[in-house]
């Protein structure tokens, strides 16, 4: 929580939200994509239906059209719903957050949110979610975070001010509408370049919202991480360590 209490820490959740209406396409080039299991896992037998919101560019989205459910990308950005829709012509993408969907009630088997659950109202979101699931659908939360348990990418989260690592045991807050939260992890790799980790950064939230003033010197410490102190140069290819977490819960 930051200092100040809730009202200044939902003012800079709000704010950090905001970096992300612009910047659709950098976001889609630079951003890992999720492996096929987290959806594969959260999808219940039988789901026909679903529902993605804050989908952003759609990389969560590929995975439920893929599987063979009629899907519905939601997103508050015009310009991240753009990338999707050239990513993913023809698919259903409309404008609105996931406290207000705009979604038609009780019409899906699965709603995801993947990479974007903290930028959420967990109690609002949890009722209109509610709401546009049918009896017993599921709800997916995923989220690809950095391994900070390997030492050398603990320190490169710290520069790079990935924000989105969650401390042990961490649990996604819900409503009451939902039950069974059960989690499932994998463990991944993206072999990436310096370059792109230097990409990867500019993607961020706190980055987004910062001052030219801080954003050079986020990037100047991690040349000097990346180039001085690990030795790696430019060109090389990095096994950058990942996780995807996902949980899972019913409607209750």
């Amino acid at each position: 929580m930051a200092r100040g209490g809730p009202k200044l820490y939902q003012e800079r959740r709000r704010e950090l939200g905001q970096s992300f209406q612009d910047g659709g396409e950098h976001y889609e080039r630079v951003r890992p994509g999720y492996l096929g299991d987290s959806a594969d896992w959260l999808i219940p037998a039988g789901a026909k239906d679903a529902a993605d919101l804050g989908a952003g560019t759609g990389k969560f989205t590929a995975l439920l059209l893929e599987r063979g459910l009629h899907t519905v990308a939601v997103d508050p950005s015009a310009d991240m719903l753009a990338q999707l829709r050239r990513a993913l012509p023809g698919v259903a993408a409309v404008e609105g957050s996931a406290e207000q969907s705009g979604l038609p009630a009780a019409a899906f088997d699965l709603v995801t949110v993947a990479q974007a659950w903290h930028w959420c109202d967990p109690l609002l979101a949890s009722t209109e979610i509610a709401r546009i699931l049918r009896p017993h659908g599921v709800l997916g939360l995923i989220w690809n975070q950095l391994d900070t348990s390997v030492p050398w990418v603990h320190r490169l989260s710290r520069i790079m001010h990935a924000g989105d690592v969650h401390k042990p045991h961490f649990k996604p807050p819900l409503g009451p509408e939902f039950t069974g939260l059960e989690s499932h992890l994998t463990r991944w790799e993206d072999p990436l370049r310096t370059a792109d980790i230097m990409e990867l950064t500019k993607s961020r939230s706190y980055y987004l919202a910062a001052s030219e003033e801080t954003r050079a010197k986020v990037l100047g410490n991690l040349d000097w991480y990346l180039h001085g102190h690990l030795g790696h140069h430019p060109g090389e290819i990095l096994p950058l360590p990942y996780l995807t977490q996902s949980w899972r819960a019913v409607r209750a």
